[in-house]
């Protein structure tokens, strides 16, 4: 792998920055990528290409693709890592904010794999990693677009393992359980702006709760170890379809799996406790 090319989307923080270093270790040639460019300026240090890419803007991400190919004839990798989690209740969401959603999480990393494809298939040999999410098996209150995303790519994986394994090119889906990522903040500001004084108020208020309880130090699993999983699948000479790494991850698919919907749902509401009922935050 001394001298294999990789891309990596979404490499200014989590995630994305941990598997870069991780295979910079490994002695890929790396290209990093994301919005924010001064967030790589480390990993440009330590020898990654740093490239600024919006996926969402065709522009960018064929630029990205043109740059690539005239330096290195492609990539032999790429981790697409890039995406984000919008979370309030469905009949709160804005649709242009769930086509957004969309955007970034599927439509943004395929037109990407499109353009890099016909070099991999051209050298009947490559490694598409996806980074979907115990969310792409699972379900949680106030994350029906972000889930809707993520089980869509589960999806999309498994069609495109399919359609590209007489070309010798692997898809491999890696399932996160909790992170030690920004994604905690993230959803939380947001979630609240949309369904903090609706209907939904009182469990917006208790998903919150419980999902700043989940992310308290040493609450999540660190990135680091989903990027290690990263490299072991892509030394691998058969790497497996699907990796879940992290906190939780592995349980709470399994519950899914072989509990049942009632079940599982039991277990998923145990955890948010809502202080008011739906009721009172009518009145609120």
């Amino acid at each position: 792998m001394s001298k294999k090319v990789a891309l990596v989307t979404g490499a200014s923080s989590g995630i994305g920055k941990a598997t870069a270093k991780q295979l910079l270790q490994d002695g890929l040639v790396v290209y990093v990528a994301a919005r924010r460019l001064e967030k790589m300026k480390d990993l440009a240090e330590l020898g990654a290409i740093a490239v600024k890419m919006d996926i969402t803007k065709e522009e960018d991400v064929v630029a990205v693709v043109q740059q690539i190919k005239q330096d290195h004839s492609g990539v032999d990798v790429l981790v697409n890592n890039a995406g984000f989690g919008s979370y309030g209740a469905m009949e709160d969401t804005a649709l242009n904010d769930a086509r957004y959603q969309f955007e970034v999480n599927l439509f943004g990393l395929a037109r990407l794999t499109q353009l890099l494809l016909p070099d991999m298939r051209e050298k009947r040999a490559g490694k598409i990693v996806n980074i979907s999410s115990m969310g792409g098996k699972i379900y949680t209150p106030l994350g029906s677009w972000y889930h809707a995303t993520k089980h869509a790519l589960e999806g999309w994986s498994d069609c495109l393992r399919l359609e590209l394994a007489p070309f010798g090119i692997d898809i491999i889906v890696i399932e996160p359980g909790l992170i030690t990522t920004e994604f905690g903040d993230v959803i939380s500001g947001p979630l609240l702006e949309r369904s903090g004084q609706s209907a939904y108020a009182a469990l917006a208020k208790a998903v919150v709760s419980a999902t700043g309880n989940s992310y308290e130090q040493g609450g999540g699993s660190s990135p680091v170890e989903v990027a290690r999983i990263i490299s072991k699948a892509l030394k691998a000479r058969k790497p497996k379809t699907r990796y879940a790494v992290g906190k939780y991850a592995k349980p709470l698919m399994f519950a899914r799996k072989w509990f049942g919907d009632r079940i599982f749902d039991k277990v998923i509401m145990s955890t948010v406790k809502q202080t008011d009922s739906p009721k009172l935050a009518l009145q609120k």
